[in-house]
């Protein structure tokens, strides 16, 4: 079996120009921190382009260089968000010995759980519904592009060919699983483990009409 990869996100763009420099980088990066951190501090509404230059010790206009408005910036957050969770994913596959797709619903919720306990403000902004349901890609919501990777990753540990049924159900799944992890999170700082272990049960029992396989009962 070849190892699966997860695609990066749409494509489009997304900076008004890309940073060439190293220290231009580290800038543009400085301000997708500052922009996650603040939305998790203040909430988006209160977001300024100026408290984001503020907090990342930048100029007003060295933002406005990269970005013409918040959501731009909140936008490449979503999308470097995106961008880590894929590069996760495809690490996970090719680290790992994986069997089943129960196997990989519980890892990624593993892996999900994991960038809102390591990522400061992560559990803010996350893919950007927190801006735009469309933040990601103006055809699809962030829900359904996200669905979309999962579609990549499970490929190989099923049968059952990609139609518009299985999107939608996963779409179904993601929106269980962040809103289950978000309260798991509500509960505990760390996140609630029995909470996170009840997300796992709920996804793979909603994904086991289609996907087949159940998860097989531990024996006493």
């Amino acid at each position: 079996m070849s190892t699966p990869g997860v695609e990066a996100p749409p494509s489009g763009p997304v900076l008004r120009r890309e940073p060439m420099q190293r220290r231009s980088v580290a800038r543009v990066q400085r301000m997708l921190d500052a922009a996650q951190e603040l939305v998790s501090e203040i909430g988006y509404d209160a977001l300024t382009t100026t408290l984001i230059a503020e907090r990342a010790d930048v100029s007003i206009g060295s933002l406005y260089q990269f970005f013409p408005d918040k959501q731009a910036v909140v936008r490449a957050v979503a999308r470097r968000n995106l961008d880590i969770f894929a590069d996760r994913l495809t690490a996970l596959v090719r680290s790992r010995q994986l069997q089943t797709w129960w196997q990989v619903v519980s890892d990624v919720i593993d892996q999900y759980a994991d960038m809102h306990r390591r990522i400061p403000g992560f559990r803010a902004i996350r893919f950007g519904d927190v801006a735009d349901l469309h933040l990601l890609d103006p055809e699809r919501d962030n829900d359904t592009v996200v669905a979309d990777r999962f579609v990549e990753l499970i490929a190989p540990y099923s049968e059952v060919r990609t139609s518009d049924e299985l999107r939608l159900d996963l779409v179904i799944a993601v929106r269980i699983a962040d809103s289950l992890t978000r309260y798991a999170f509500e509960r505990d700082p760390n996140g609630d483990v029995e909470v996170l272990e009840e997300t796992k049960r709920v996804v793979r029992a909603h994904l086991s009409r289609l996907l087949g396989e159940p998860e097989p009962t531990p024996s006493a």
